[in-house]
């Protein structure tokens, strides 16, 4: 059972979870962060540094996140928006990979408001 990062990550991105990930397995969409459930070796590490509470173990999503689940998978597993295949359940990290570019069909459609404020 692997973490995964629920909607509060929406339009923020801190990526301070991406500096502790022993795996690099925390990935940058265009809008939000995802972990991939198959590299993720449920260390935590990251869970306690995300400002804004998005990240879960996954047996504890909130009802209201539940959506966040099959969504997280998908954006290993399906094909996103502008790609034409999909990353894949092992890309080979983050940092190697860099920015997606793009987000599951679901988190596009989320509307904004989450934005952080400009310095």
């Amino acid at each position: 059972m692997a973490f995964l990062i629920g909607d509060a990550c929406v339009d923020v991105k801190d990526r301070t979870c991406t500096s502790v990930c022993p795996v690099d397995c925390i990935y940058e969409g265009d809008r939000k962060l995802y972990i991939n459930p198959a590299e993720c070796i449920d260390c935590g590490a990251c869970e306690p540094l995300c400002p804004v509470e998005a990240i879960y173990i996954e047996d504890d999503v909130p009802d209201a996140l539940r959506w966040a689940v099959a969504d997280n998978e998908a954006f290993f597993t399906q094909p996103l928006p502008g790609r034409a295949a999909p990353l894949g359940r092992a890309p080979g990290g983050a940092r190697d990979l860099g920015p997606i570019g793009a987000d599951t069909p679901h988190v596009a459609t989320l509307p904004g408001g989450r934005r952080r404020p400009s310095s």
